[in-house]
Protein backbone atom coordinates (compact mmCIF):
# COMPACT_ATOMS: atom_id res chain seq x y z
CA UNK A 1 0.00 0.00 0.00
CA UNK A 2 2.82 2.40 0.91
CA UNK A 3 4.59 1.65 -2.37
CA UNK A 4 1.39 2.34 -4.33
CA UNK A 5 0.92 5.70 -2.58
CA UNK A 6 4.49 6.59 -3.55
CA UNK A 7 3.59 5.88 -7.19
CA UNK A 8 0.88 8.56 -6.97
CA UNK A 9 3.31 10.99 -5.35
CA UNK A 10 5.91 10.44 -8.07
CA UNK A 11 3.33 11.02 -10.79
CA UNK A 12 2.14 14.25 -9.17
CA UNK A 13 5.69 15.57 -8.70
CA UNK A 14 6.65 14.83 -12.30
CA UNK A 15 3.54 16.53 -13.73
CA UNK A 16 3.89 19.66 -11.59
CA UNK A 17 7.52 20.00 -12.60
CA UNK A 18 6.53 19.94 -16.27
CA UNK A 19 3.62 22.35 -15.70
CA UNK A 20 5.90 25.13 -14.47
CA UNK A 21 7.53 25.21 -17.91
CA UNK A 22 4.48 24.67 -20.13
CA UNK A 23 1.71 26.75 -18.50
CA UNK A 24 2.29 29.82 -20.75
CA UNK A 25 1.60 27.61 -23.77
CA UNK A 26 -1.58 26.43 -22.06
CA UNK A 27 -2.70 30.07 -21.76
CA UNK A 28 -2.07 30.65 -25.46
CA UNK A 29 -3.80 27.39 -26.43
CA UNK A 30 -6.91 28.25 -24.38
CA UNK A 31 -7.23 31.71 -25.96
CA UNK A 32 -6.84 30.36 -29.49
CA UNK A 33 -9.37 27.57 -28.91
CA UNK A 34 -11.97 30.12 -27.76
CA UNK A 35 -11.27 32.53 -30.62
CA UNK A 36 -14.13 32.66 -33.13
CA UNK A 37 -16.35 30.39 -31.04
CA UNK A 38 -19.23 29.04 -33.20
CA UNK A 39 -18.33 31.40 -36.04
CA UNK A 40 -17.37 30.45 -39.59
CA UNK A 41 -13.81 31.12 -40.74
CA UNK A 42 -13.29 34.64 -42.03
CA UNK A 43 -16.26 36.11 -40.13
CA UNK A 44 -14.38 37.23 -37.01
CA UNK A 45 -11.32 39.27 -36.14
CA UNK A 46 -8.29 37.20 -35.19
CA UNK A 47 -6.65 38.61 -32.09
CA UNK A 48 -4.23 35.67 -32.08
CA UNK A 49 -2.90 34.79 -35.55
CA UNK A 50 -0.48 32.08 -34.42
CA UNK A 51 1.31 30.90 -31.30
CA UNK A 52 4.09 33.50 -31.58
CA UNK A 53 1.70 36.38 -32.29
CA UNK A 54 -0.44 35.22 -29.36
CA UNK A 55 2.52 35.40 -26.97
CA UNK A 56 3.28 38.92 -28.17
CA UNK A 57 -0.35 40.08 -28.01
CA UNK A 58 -1.01 38.69 -24.53
CA UNK A 59 2.23 40.15 -23.20
CA UNK A 60 1.51 43.53 -24.76
CA UNK A 61 -2.11 43.98 -23.64
CA UNK A 62 -2.36 41.85 -20.49
CA UNK A 63 1.25 42.00 -19.29
CA UNK A 64 3.90 39.30 -19.12
CA UNK A 65 2.56 37.96 -15.81
CA UNK A 66 -0.67 36.99 -17.57
CA UNK A 67 1.27 34.30 -19.47
CA UNK A 68 1.28 32.40 -16.18
CA UNK A 69 -2.46 32.93 -15.59
CA UNK A 70 -4.14 30.02 -13.85
CA UNK A 71 -0.84 28.57 -12.63
CA UNK A 72 -2.17 27.73 -9.14
CA UNK A 73 -5.17 25.67 -10.35
CA UNK A 74 -2.98 24.23 -13.11
CA UNK A 75 -0.53 22.88 -10.54
CA UNK A 76 -3.36 21.52 -8.39
CA UNK A 77 -4.89 19.89 -11.46
CA UNK A 78 -1.59 18.35 -12.50
CA UNK A 79 -0.95 17.05 -8.99
CA UNK A 80 -4.43 15.51 -8.68
CA UNK A 81 -5.01 14.37 -12.26
CA UNK A 82 -1.55 13.15 -13.17
CA UNK A 83 -0.84 11.89 -9.68
CA UNK A 84 -3.87 9.63 -10.03
CA UNK A 85 -3.28 8.94 -13.73
CA UNK A 86 0.40 8.04 -13.66
CA UNK A 87 0.11 6.44 -10.24
CA UNK A 88 -2.87 4.27 -11.27
CA UNK A 89 -1.17 3.28 -14.51
CA UNK A 90 1.96 2.19 -12.69
CA UNK A 91 -0.14 0.22 -10.21
CA UNK A 92 -1.80 -1.56 -13.17
CA UNK A 93 1.69 -2.23 -14.55
CA UNK A 94 2.96 -3.53 -11.21
CA UNK A 95 -0.04 -5.87 -11.07
CA UNK A 96 0.96 -7.17 -14.54
CA UNK A 97 -2.35 -6.02 -16.06
CA UNK A 98 -0.59 -4.35 -19.02
CA UNK A 99 1.41 -7.42 -20.03
CA UNK A 100 0.56 -10.78 -21.55
CA UNK A 101 1.26 -14.20 -20.02
CA UNK A 102 4.88 -13.97 -21.22
CA UNK A 103 5.44 -10.69 -19.41
CA UNK A 104 5.62 -8.55 -22.56
CA UNK A 105 3.68 -5.27 -22.74
CA UNK A 106 0.65 -5.37 -25.03
CA UNK A 107 -0.47 -2.16 -26.72
CA UNK A 108 -4.22 -2.72 -26.23
CA UNK A 109 -3.76 -3.54 -22.54
CA UNK A 110 -1.67 -0.39 -22.09
CA UNK A 111 -4.27 1.63 -24.01
CA UNK A 112 -7.12 0.49 -21.75
CA UNK A 113 -5.06 0.95 -18.58
CA UNK A 114 -4.08 4.47 -19.70
CA UNK A 115 -7.67 5.41 -20.53
CA UNK A 116 -9.04 4.13 -17.21
CA UNK A 117 -6.24 5.86 -15.30
CA UNK A 118 -6.94 9.07 -17.20
CA UNK A 119 -10.68 8.95 -16.48
CA UNK A 120 -10.04 8.63 -12.74
CA UNK A 121 -7.63 11.57 -12.75
CA UNK A 122 -9.81 13.76 -15.00
CA UNK A 123 -12.88 13.34 -12.81
CA UNK A 124 -11.06 14.17 -9.58
CA UNK A 125 -9.18 17.11 -11.10
CA UNK A 126 -12.13 18.60 -13.01
CA UNK A 127 -12.90 21.55 -10.67
CA UNK A 128 -9.29 22.76 -10.80
CA UNK A 129 -9.19 22.44 -14.61
CA UNK A 130 -12.42 24.42 -14.98
CA UNK A 131 -11.09 27.31 -12.87
CA UNK A 132 -7.76 27.14 -14.73
CA UNK A 133 -9.63 27.58 -18.01
CA UNK A 134 -11.68 30.51 -16.67
CA UNK A 135 -8.59 32.33 -15.39
CA UNK A 136 -6.56 31.74 -18.54
CA UNK A 137 -9.39 33.05 -20.73
CA UNK A 138 -9.70 36.31 -18.75
CA UNK A 139 -8.29 39.20 -20.78
CA UNK A 140 -8.63 42.91 -21.40
CA UNK A 141 -11.62 43.80 -23.59
CA UNK A 142 -9.38 44.55 -26.59
CA UNK A 143 -8.24 40.93 -26.97
CA UNK A 144 -10.92 39.04 -25.03
CA UNK A 145 -12.28 35.80 -26.52
CA UNK A 146 -14.97 33.51 -25.21
CA UNK A 147 -17.06 34.11 -22.11
CA UNK A 148 -15.28 36.24 -19.51
CA UNK A 149 -15.61 34.90 -15.96
CA UNK A 150 -14.70 37.56 -13.41
CA UNK A 151 -12.65 35.60 -10.90
CA UNK A 152 -10.01 37.20 -8.72
CA UNK A 153 -8.18 33.96 -7.99
CA UNK A 154 -8.31 30.20 -7.56
CA UNK A 155 -9.85 29.97 -4.07
CA UNK A 156 -12.36 32.75 -4.75
CA UNK A 157 -13.43 31.04 -7.97
CA UNK A 158 -14.02 27.68 -6.29
CA UNK A 159 -15.89 29.34 -3.43
CA UNK A 160 -18.02 31.48 -5.75
CA UNK A 161 -18.98 28.59 -8.04
CA UNK A 162 -19.85 26.39 -5.06
CA UNK A 163 -21.97 29.09 -3.40
CA UNK A 164 -23.87 29.82 -6.62
CA UNK A 165 -24.30 26.34 -8.11
CA UNK A 166 -23.42 23.88 -5.35
CA UNK A 167 -21.13 20.86 -5.60
CA UNK A 168 -22.59 19.98 -9.02
CA UNK A 169 -21.36 23.28 -10.42
CA UNK A 170 -17.76 22.37 -9.66
CA UNK A 171 -18.04 19.41 -12.01
CA UNK A 172 -19.77 21.23 -14.88
CA UNK A 173 -18.13 20.26 -18.18
CA UNK A 174 -16.63 17.06 -16.80
CA UNK A 175 -18.02 15.03 -19.72
CA UNK A 176 -15.63 16.81 -22.09
CA UNK A 177 -12.73 16.35 -19.68
CA UNK A 178 -13.32 12.61 -19.37
CA UNK A 179 -13.28 12.13 -23.15
CA UNK A 180 -10.25 14.41 -23.53
CA UNK A 181 -8.11 12.74 -20.91
CA UNK A 182 -9.19 9.16 -21.67
CA UNK A 183 -8.10 9.61 -25.29
CA UNK A 184 -4.95 11.56 -24.43
CA UNK A 185 -3.91 9.33 -21.54
CA UNK A 186 -4.63 6.10 -23.38
CA UNK A 187 -2.59 7.19 -26.40
CA UNK A 188 0.22 8.78 -24.35
CA UNK A 189 0.92 6.01 -21.87
CA UNK A 190 0.44 3.15 -24.32
CA UNK A 191 2.74 4.67 -26.96
CA UNK A 192 5.31 5.69 -24.33
CA UNK A 193 5.42 2.28 -22.63
CA UNK A 194 5.52 0.18 -25.77
CA UNK A 195 7.89 2.52 -27.64
CA UNK A 196 10.28 2.67 -24.69
CA UNK A 197 10.32 -1.13 -24.47
CA UNK A 198 10.94 -1.44 -28.23
CA UNK A 199 13.80 1.09 -28.16
CA UNK A 200 15.41 -0.75 -25.24
CA UNK A 201 15.17 -4.06 -27.13
CA UNK A 202 16.90 -2.55 -30.17
CA UNK A 203 19.92 -1.54 -28.05
CA UNK A 204 20.35 1.79 -29.82
CA UNK A 205 21.34 3.50 -26.56
CA UNK A 206 23.05 2.42 -23.32
CA UNK A 207 20.70 0.73 -20.85
CA UNK A 208 20.09 3.75 -18.58
CA UNK A 209 20.50 6.49 -21.20
CA UNK A 210 18.15 9.48 -20.95
CA UNK A 211 17.74 9.24 -24.72
CA UNK A 212 15.52 6.18 -24.26
CA UNK A 213 12.65 7.94 -22.37
CA UNK A 214 13.21 11.17 -24.35
CA UNK A 215 12.81 9.34 -27.70
CA UNK A 216 9.74 7.48 -26.47
CA UNK A 217 8.25 10.73 -25.13
CA UNK A 218 8.76 12.55 -28.44
CA UNK A 219 6.92 9.84 -30.36
CA UNK A 220 4.20 9.79 -27.72
CA UNK A 221 3.77 13.58 -27.91
CA UNK A 222 3.03 13.54 -31.67
CA UNK A 223 0.44 10.78 -31.22
CA UNK A 224 -1.24 12.62 -28.33
CA UNK A 225 -1.64 15.94 -30.16
CA UNK A 226 -3.07 14.26 -33.26
CA UNK A 227 -5.69 12.28 -31.36
CA UNK A 228 -6.44 14.60 -28.46
CA UNK A 229 -6.81 18.12 -29.95
CA UNK A 230 -10.48 17.83 -31.06
CA UNK A 231 -11.48 16.61 -27.59
CA UNK A 232 -9.34 19.33 -26.02
CA UNK A 233 -11.21 22.04 -27.96
CA UNK A 234 -14.59 20.61 -26.89
CA UNK A 235 -13.44 20.40 -23.28
CA UNK A 236 -12.25 24.04 -23.26
CA UNK A 237 -15.54 25.25 -24.74
CA UNK A 238 -17.66 23.30 -22.23
CA UNK A 239 -15.66 24.54 -19.26
CA UNK A 240 -15.56 28.18 -20.31
CA UNK A 241 -19.14 28.74 -21.53
CA UNK A 242 -21.34 31.07 -19.53
CA UNK A 243 -24.15 29.65 -17.41
CA UNK A 244 -27.72 30.61 -16.58
CA UNK A 245 -28.88 31.23 -13.01
CA UNK A 246 -29.80 27.55 -12.79
CA UNK A 247 -26.28 26.48 -13.83
CA UNK A 248 -27.13 25.35 -17.38
CA UNK A 249 -24.69 26.16 -20.17
CA UNK A 250 -25.63 29.09 -22.41
CA UNK A 251 -24.13 27.57 -25.58
CA UNK A 252 -23.87 23.81 -25.18
CA UNK A 253 -26.01 21.18 -23.46
CA UNK A 254 -23.17 18.70 -23.21
CA UNK A 255 -20.33 16.93 -25.00
CA UNK A 256 -22.28 15.68 -28.03
CA UNK A 257 -24.13 19.00 -28.51
CA UNK A 258 -20.83 20.91 -28.37
CA UNK A 259 -19.18 18.51 -30.83
CA UNK A 260 -22.05 18.85 -33.34
CA UNK A 261 -22.25 22.65 -33.08
CA UNK A 262 -18.52 23.11 -33.62
CA UNK A 263 -18.66 20.87 -36.70
CA UNK A 264 -21.69 22.70 -38.16
CA UNK A 265 -20.48 26.24 -37.48
CA UNK A 266 -16.70 25.96 -37.76
CA UNK A 267 -16.11 22.83 -39.81
CA UNK A 268 -13.50 20.14 -39.22
CA UNK A 269 -10.74 22.72 -38.75
CA UNK A 270 -12.66 24.14 -35.80
CA UNK A 271 -11.60 21.06 -33.87
CA UNK A 272 -7.95 21.91 -34.52
CA UNK A 273 -7.95 25.52 -33.35
CA UNK A 274 -4.91 26.09 -31.19
CA UNK A 275 -3.20 22.97 -32.53
CA UNK A 276 0.08 24.91 -32.80
CA UNK A 277 0.37 25.89 -29.13
CA UNK A 278 -1.19 22.55 -28.21
CA UNK A 279 1.67 20.75 -29.96
CA UNK A 280 4.30 23.06 -28.48
CA UNK A 281 2.69 22.58 -25.07
CA UNK A 282 1.90 18.84 -25.16
CA UNK A 283 5.22 17.94 -26.77
CA UNK A 284 7.43 19.46 -24.05
CA UNK A 285 4.93 18.60 -21.31
CA UNK A 286 4.82 14.97 -22.43
CA UNK A 287 8.60 14.79 -22.68
CA UNK A 288 9.20 16.53 -19.35
CA UNK A 289 6.47 14.81 -17.32
CA UNK A 290 7.25 11.32 -18.62
CA UNK A 291 11.00 11.92 -18.37
CA UNK A 292 10.66 13.23 -14.78
CA UNK A 293 8.34 10.33 -13.94
CA UNK A 294 10.68 7.75 -15.45
CA UNK A 295 13.77 9.19 -13.75
CA UNK A 296 12.03 9.65 -10.39
CA UNK A 297 10.92 6.01 -10.48
CA UNK A 298 14.45 4.84 -11.34
CA UNK A 299 15.92 6.95 -8.53
CA UNK A 300 13.30 5.75 -6.03
CA UNK A 301 13.90 2.13 -7.01
CA UNK A 302 17.68 2.49 -6.69
CA UNK A 303 17.20 4.02 -3.22
CA UNK A 304 14.91 1.17 -2.17
CA UNK A 305 11.84 3.43 -1.93
CA UNK A 306 9.97 1.39 -4.54
CA UNK A 307 9.92 -2.31 -5.23
CA UNK A 308 11.75 -3.42 -8.37
CA UNK A 309 9.21 -4.49 -11.04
Amino acid sequence: MQSQLKEFGLGATAACGACLFTNPLEVVKTRMQLQGELKARGTYAKHYKNVFHAFYTIGRFDGLRSLQSGLAPALVYQAVMNGCRLGSYQVFTNLKLTANSEGKLQFWRCLIAGAVSGAIGAFLGSPAYMVKTHLQAQATDTIAVGFQHKHSGFVQALSGIYQQFGIKGLWRGVSGALARVMVGSGVQLSTFSTTKERIMQMNYFPERSLLIPISASMISGVAVVTCMTPFDVVSTRLYNQGTSASGKGLLYRGFVDCFVKIFKQEGVMGFYKGVGPHYFRVGPHTILSLLFWDQLRMFSTSMGMLEQN
